[in-house]
């Protein structure tokens, strides 16, 4: 465990990592192409030669390891080797893409101070670059055999040639490993693995490029080919995903839904720690050496006394010259005027603000410790305690609104600054500083000499020995962003000085030199407290400097013969790339080299390198001491200076795979993942220390067990302020060995650093807890991460040390997202190249999949102010969707392996066993009907017609001036009207056209293309008149031709249809330039302008005879693209009639208003036939006239004291979108709807339950009742089931209302096994589903299971079947696949009731007998619509409705307007429309990813972002899903960002 790396011993650890991946060549033993020659001992010369090779450019040496990256290197080859495995590469829209200048980007501020991040100016000088062969590029050709193939081995650097950036990056290796799942099921495709060349050079983006030339033609589901780039792309992810990757999941499926998830089995073959118990460690006694002050402000006193021209601070500008020299006498004098200023000049004599142990902000710059120093000291003697923060730069900065809690919650008011400071401070107008967010109101106090008056001379500060009273409040920034307060007592600070002046070996008069931040940590310990215990003289070096001078510090240890210096792996780093400049340095004077981040794993290549380096330049290897430290226990453990430079430090080899399991093992150095750590020394003096479990009871860890350090002594933070529960957990711990006794009776105090105490007492640290992952049951640690990502060459892309990594919680477990800064010049390529190959890497090293990983713009990540990233802040940045990356990569198919096995069908029960009576498996069936049409008398004078056309003649003889139709344009004045004997006439004109122009027989089919009208109405009883048979056709859109005339064309073809007619401007349209652009216009059957018609009456009307004739065919497109007409019969159309007017009680006094398309299903119904039935007067509203004006519906309503309306879901929708704002207005116009008593939503899908409950909230104002909203359901074979009549005013006791529609909720995971539970309101997974209306007279319905046509019981999932004199009587089609299509019509159930004929609707639904009563008395029959059997979507056996998906993932971004989802081949598409700027595309890819796994156990495999308005909606206000799909397939969506998860 012990060792030294020297030159040797670091080639050959090199050689014995890489060895497994060097290609031998045959008969010898070695690859020629490995430097033979081994280095001699580091000399001068040679060690300038050695480091010149190492160091490329300059490099962030908290995460640098040569070793670390060779091991990268060999890992990544390795993949290589196994074969190749191509990612799809996110396609981005050319806008997305910047390519600006370079001067246009300020490079990141890597003023990374104390947490170390960052590089430096002159980042990569020429000097550098040159004189470094290339490091990467000398192993490649290590790995890859020759020197010639250096040009295409995969870590090289050019990217010329075949290099890797100008091919697909070959990502995911197929490693194997051993806890991940089995891969989804991608159903095998036909096509070969599509090779996808980029053409050299272009953008991803270019919409201009060639399509790829053997992107082959594949087949989307429908078996439409289609050819072209998404496809190819897909196909690859396809390809990609079905390597078997993963072992399968075990066996397992509960018919339960509670824990569906894959729990986390541990590996049998995991390493366990085998050690014995470890033993508590005792640090040296803490001797008490005899002149040792009693108290810190007493030794303050003593040198202030004593010897008060001693310097005691030296502060340096930015030019590293000495700014101002503090010395002893000062320093007193100073703290004592600030002490006596606080004390009595703040507040009035009588009530003074601060009294002594209230709390007190210091806020000072870095580059001011002499301000600082005076005013910590001045606190101290006032016996107030201080709270030292960082200056808020800004009100809005990072954290700093956590600051402002830590303030309130320590009840401070007053803050002490420089006179600098305070003028730097942001200020109002009037010259106020403002209130800094979350911060409580602060009185700035400024502490400079000359504001201060003087004290009295017979005022002196009390001093006393050290006691159990506050001295200082150090801040601590948790994982979460929280900060905590940590309160050191007196007697700890003393005990904690006394305890660093003995193991430091501090003596009087020694000069230190700082660079740490003096406000807390190793910076205040050593540069402000023990040095003042001991008369050190310290140098400071502020950050400033540094940034300009790295090596500033050094030179300073030289000038002043410094015997300590107190610094951070980055800064000795830094001093590596800059010390070529130097000639005379000589670091022989150091005995100390405190590294403050000793402990950081990655910290050991610095310190190597740094020794090697200035060696020769007189540092002892001895020197360096690394120490451990946390806010909570102070300093840990700190290495000490020995005089022996024999004795070498200690070193451990550790086994990554072994510390994810939380145990050590000693590598055997074959493996590529390993940890080196540096120990960081022992124990302090007067301390205990021991290791335990880091989570759940503090029991002992074993010898070979990582845990958390606990540190029992005086020494340490006493609580959190004002957090009892936390100080309880983290202050007052009492360990116990395997048998539960105490090991002490003192409380420990735990340190928050993970790690175990080696041989001889050595302590190593392993991470932190802060930065502890848990993934699958394993343990990663985030620097781990860091440094793997770091060494993935080349490093051009992104910025060192500006990476951020952190674990977010999807789906029950830890997920690892990294997120770098992309550097401006790296064009795509380079940058999805470097991802993916960070994956792969950390994938080999790690054994752990990363969830998400994304490159932001350079400067963008929240920074802490000292630099470095502010990681909670990154982390809520991403979560909320605020982070804007130019670039991602999710893996969630490699990395979530806990997901519900997919699910197999059980078979279902057989009839005998299942059938008693009317009970299904001890369930009364499920099945409901309307009134029974035949007991109904009512003094229907229409029954008495078989046919509308008589009906019509009847009306027009009897009641000639009474009005039926009236039609609103878009102002809302009466655009035209008709009574019944206009109409009788005008139809009667038509059918002499037909019969005269059209030369048509009886029976031949008509298609009607008009706007939503009278013309309309006018036309279809001509066609009756004439005994033709009518088909309504919605007109081409004339702004959008090219897309909505093929739709017509279609139905016109597809109908047989003998003649087309029309109006003259369509008849215009139709003829036009465009028009034939878009169809063949030779091939249209002739067209009838009807805006010109004959006078003359026609001889003779035709009388239709058999009633089971046609009477007109409903054309519908439905939202999975397919194209079905049905035939309604002369009987079915009167019967359909005569049922909606006894569920809605029409009679020709009544009024109606209609906000529908007049093309298809009810809407057509309610458009055309029902007022020429009823005889009630249909007042008619186009609903195009809504985009001009989306309060016309309303206003009409309220206008006419309309009691019933009806409407489509887009109408509703417009309303609540467009009037949301304007309720007022409306109100004080008059537009009152209290009269309204039913307000039907027709519809064809489960109700949208959100949208009718916004828009009933949103008009409750105007006097909309609540319960006067209700849906319809109708389907292809039955246009419509359900109704929901009105169901409020006088007629509710009169046995035409139903009950209220009632809502239940459902849990949405039975749901995907075809099942329904109910659940209560709110809980977890509920699903809110609305009754569908009340069953029409004349209807019965039943459910049975699809694939059986068995029964099925009371709230039980299953197809929809009805049975109705108003069926369809089946499609009308010229493709006819007539057996599949008469099943649907003409259905029988399997058992039971076998002989009654049904009609399936293709709807999936359940019935659930209620507590209501309807009108006969009879308990109410709730229908539950949840969704088309064509629309649902398969997938790892369980059904989804798109909806639920949809409505998961409009809600989790403001910017998400609208989305849809599909399949193709297996893998789900979700589409989403954003309303935002571009840069938020890239945010949405992981929160739409998370939901759908958190909400649905889906991953998704393509996220679309697209800009709003392209999913397509048809006029019922659904999504046209499979357009959708086929627009996507072939490329036509013009995406903003497509990115394909892995």
């Amino acid at each position: 465990m012990l060792g030294d790396i020297t030159q040797k011993g670091y080639e050959k650890k090199r050689s014995k990592l890489i060895g497994a991946f060097l290609p031998q060549a045959p008969g010898k033993g070695m690859d020629p192409s490995v430097p033979h020659e081994r280095r001699t001992p580091v000399t001068p010369g040679s060690s300038s030669r050695y480091h010149r090779r190492r160091s490329s450019g300059s490099r962030d040496e908290r995460y640098r390891s040569d070793v670390h990256t060779e091991a990268v290197q060999a890992a990544l080859a390795k993949q290589k080797e196994r074969g190749k495995m191509a990612v799809p590469m996110p396609s981005k829209r050319r806008s997305l893409v910047v390519q600006s200048s370079m001067d246009a980007y300020t490079p990141p501020d890597t003023s990374s101070g104390s947490e170390g991040e960052g590089s430096m100016q002159g980042e990569g000088t020429p000097t550098s670059s040159q004189s470094s062969i290339n490091m990467e590029n000398w192993i490649s050709r290590a790995i890859h055999g020759s020197t010639t193939s250096s040009t295409t081995s995969s870590s090289s650097t050019q990217s010329g040639g075949s290099g890797a950036a100008s091919r697909l990056a070959d990502v995911m290796g197929q490693t194997h490993l051993e806890n991940h799942s089995a891969p989804p099921d991608v159903t095998s495709y036909t096509t070969d693995s599509i090779q996808v060349e980029r053409p050299q050079g272009s953008t991803t983006t270019s919409r201009s490029t060639p399509k790829y030339g053997n992107a082959e033609l594949m087949e989307t589901g429908d078996g439409v080919p289609v050819g072209g780039r998404v496809s190819a792309k897909i196909q690859q992810l396809v390809n990609t995903l079905k390597r078997p990757k993963r072992p399968p999941l075990r066996e397992f499926f509960v018919d339960d839904f509670e824990e569906l998830l894959e729990v986390q089995q541990p590996d049998p073959n995991q390493p366990k720690a085998e050690g014995a118990q470890m033993l508590a460690m005792r640090g040296e006694q803490l001797g008490v050496v005899t002149n040792w002050p009693l108290s810190l402000e007493a030794a303050l006193q003593r040198w202030g006394t004593i010897s008060p021209k001693a310097p005691c601070l030296t502060t340096m500008d930015t030019n590293g010259k000495p700014l101002y020299i503090l010395t002893y006498g000062k320093l007193w004098t100073r703290s004592i005027k600030v002490a006596y200023n606080i004390l009595h000049k703040l507040g009035s004599k009588q009530e003074p603000m601060l009294r002594p142990g209230d709390r007190v902000a210091l806020v000072f710059p870095n580059n001011d410790p002499a301000a600082f120093m005076v005013a910590f000291y001045g606190c101290l003697l006032a016996e107030v305690v201080p709270v030292p923060i960082e200056v808020p730069l800004t009100r809005k900065d990072a954290g700093s609104q956590q600051i402002g809690f830590l303030l309130g919650s320590c009840g401070v008011t007053v803050a002490l600054t420089s006179d600098a400071c305070h003028k730097g401070l942001p200020k109002s107008p009037t010259g106020e500083i403002p209130q800094f967010k979350g911060w409580p109101k602060l009185l700035w106090f400024v502490t400079e000499s000359r504001h201060l008056s003087k004290p009295p001379r017979d005022w002196f500060p009390h001093i006393k020995d050290a006691n159990n009273e506050t001295a200082y409040i150090e801040y601590k920034t948790c994982k979460d962003g929280s900060v905590l307060g940590v309160t050191v007592m007196r007697i700890a600070l003393l005990t904690h000085c006394q305890a660093l002046t003995q193991s430091c070996g501090y003596t009087e008069a020694e000069t230190i030199v700082n660079v740490l931040d003096f406000k807390k940590d190793v910076g205040l310990w050593h540069g402000i407290l023990t040095s003042v215990m001991n008369m050190m003289h310290v140098i400071s070096i502020p950050y400033s400097l540094m940034k300009v001078n790295p090596l500033s510090w050094i030179q300073k240890v030289c000038q002043y013969k410094a015997k300590v210096a107190c610094v951070k792996s980055r800064d000795m780093h830094w001093a590596l790339v800059a010390h070529r400049d130097q000639r005379d340095i000589n670091l022989s004077s150091l005995r100390m080299l405190v590294v403050a981040d000793g402990a950081n794993p990655w910290s050991v290549s610095s310190c190597d390198a740094f020794l090697n380096v200035f060696q020769s330049k007189g540092l002892k290897p001895e020197v360096i001491c690394p120490c451990a430290s946390s806010p909570e226990a102070l300093t840990v453990a700190i290495r000490r200076p020995t005089d022996d430079s024999n004795q070498p430090p200690g070193r451990g080899v550790l086994s990554m795979q072994g510390l994810s399991h939380g145990v050590i093992r000693v590598d055997s150095e074959e493996k590529l993942s390993v940890l080196t750590l540096q120990d960081v020394g022992t124990v302090m003096p007067g301390a205990l220390m021991c290791v335990v479990k880091p989570d759940g009871v503090p029991q002992l860890c074993k010898t070979d067990e990582i845990g958390e350090l606990c540190v029992g002594s005086i020494a340490t933070g006493t609580s959190y302020y004002g957090l009892s529960g936390m100080t309880k957990n983290t202050f007052e711990v009492f360990p116990m060995n395997s048998v539960g006794a105490l090991i002490s009776e003192y409380p420990f105090t735990r340190t928050g650093l993970l790690g175990f105490v080696g041989p001889g007492g050595l302590c190593f640290i392993a991470g932190k807890m802060d930065g502890l992952m848990v993934v699958g049951g394993r343990r990663h640690n985030a620097d781990d991460i860091v440094a793997t990502a770091l060494a993935v060459e080349p490093m051009k892309f992104v910025y060192r040390g500006r990476i951020a990594v952190f674990s977010i919680s999807v789906l029950h477990d830890e997920r690892i997202v990294v997120v770098a800064e992309q550097r401006p010049d790296s064009t795509e390529e380079d940058s999805f190249q470097w991802m993916s190959r960070v994956l792969q890497a950390i994938d080999g090293i790690h054994q752990v999949g990363v969830y998400c990983l994304a490159l932001v713009p350079s400067n963008t990540l929240p920074k802490t102010p000292l630099g470095g990233i502010h990681l909670s802040e990154s982390k809520q940045l991403f979560l909320e969707g605020s982070l804007h990356p130019c670039n991602v990569l999710m893996c969630p198919h490699t990395c979530v392996t806990n997901l519900p096995k997919p699910r197999q069908k059980q078979p279902e029960i057989g009839p005998a066993s299942v059938m008693v009576g009317n009970l299904v498996s001890g369930k009364r069936i499920a099945q409901a009907s309307g009134r029974d049409l035949g007991q109904m008398e009512d003094n229907d004078q229409a029954r008495k017609f078989l046919f509308l056309s008589e009906v019509l003649q009847w009306r027009a003889q009897t009641t000639p001036d009474h009005v039926l139709y009236t039609l609103l344009n878009c102002r809302g004045t009466i655009a035209s009207s008709l009574t019944c004997v206009q109409l009788h006439k005008r139809a009667e004109k038509i059918a002499t056209m037909l019969a005269e122009r059209g030369h048509l027989q009886d029976g031949d089919h008509v298609a009607l293309v008009y706007p939503p009208g009278i013309d309309l109405i006018a036309a279809f009883y001509g066609c009756l008149y004439a005994g033709c048979v009518p088909i309504t056709v919605r007109p081409p859109h004339p702004q959008n031709i090219a897309t909505t005339l093929p739709t017509v064309k279609m139905i016109v073809e597809v109908s047989r249809s003998a003649c087309m007619m029309t109006t003259a401007v369509i008849c215009k349209l139709l003829r036009s330039k465009e028009a034939s652009a878009a169809v063949d216009v030779r091939s249209w059957p002739p067209v009838l302008d009807t805006d010109d018609l004959p006078k003359k009456k026609p001889p003779l009307l035709y009388k239709p005879s058999n009633p089971d004739t046609l009477a007109y065919l409903d054309f519908s497109v439905s939202t999975t693209g397919m194209l079905a007409g049905v035939k309604m019969s002369h009987t079915a159309t009167s019967a359909f009639c005569r049922s909606i007017k006894l569920q809605c009680e029409l009679y020709p006094s009544r009024e109606v208003a209609i906000c529908l398309d007049p093309y298809c299903g009810l809407g057509f119904v309610l458009w055309c036939l029902c007022s020429v039935y009823s005889g009630h007067q249909s007042i008619l509203i186009p609903p195009s006239e809504l985009e001009v004006n989306p309060a016309l519906w309303l206003l009409a309503v309220s206008q006419y004291k309309v009691r019933d309306t009806f409407c489509s879901y887009s109408v509703m929708e417009l309303c609540t979108k467009g009037l949301g704002l304007q309720t007022e207005s409306l109100k004080s116009r008059g537009l009152d709807l209290s009269r309204v008593r039913t307000c039907v939503v027709v519809a064809e899908e489960r109700p949208r339950i959100a949208l009718t409950q916004s828009f009933s909230k949103l008009f409750k104002d105007l006097g909309l009742h609540p319960r006067a909203v209700s849906t319809s359901f109708g389907c292809r074979v039955n246009l419509a089931v359900c109704l929901q009549p009105h169901r409020l005013g006088k007629l509710a006791d009169q046995g035409t209302s139903g009950p209220d529609p009632t809502t239940v909720y459902v849990d949405m995971r039975a749901l995907r096994h075809d099942r329904v539970r109910l659940v209560e309101r709110g809980s977890p997974h509920s699903l809110p589903l609305m009754e569908s209306g009340k069953i029409l007279p004349g209807v019965r319905i039943i459910i049975a299971n699809p694939e059986t046509k068995g029964p099925l019981g009371d709230s039980h999932l299953g197809e929809i079947w009805v049975c109705s004199g108003h069926n369809a009587s089946g499609y009308f089609t010229v493709y006819g696949d007539e057996a599949l299509q008469s099943d649907h019509f003409t259905s029988r159930l399997s058992f039971g009731d076998t002989q009654t004929i049904w009609a399936r609707t293709g709807y999936l639904g359940f019935l659930r007998r209620t507590e209501l009563t309807d009108a006969s008395g009879e308990r109410h029959d709730a229908l539950y619509v949840v969704g088309a059997l064509d629309e649902a979507m398969e997938l790892r056996g369980m059904r989804y409705h798109p909806i639920d998906i949809e409505t998961s993932v409009i809600r989790t971004h403001k910017s998400i307007t609208e989305c849809a989802v599909f399949t193709w081949t297996n893998l789900l598409v979700v589409v989403v429309e954003l309303d935002g700027s571009e840069q938020e595309a890239l945010d949405l890819v992981p929160l739409v990813t998370n939901v759908v796994l958190e909400e649905h156990y889906l991953i998704v495999g393509v996220v679309v972002v697209v800009d709003i308005g392209v999913i397509p909606i048809n006029s019922r206000g659904e999504k046209q899903r499979m357009h959708l799909r086929d627009g996507f397939l072939a490329d036509q969506l013009d995406p903003i960002y497509v990115a394909y998860n892995m």
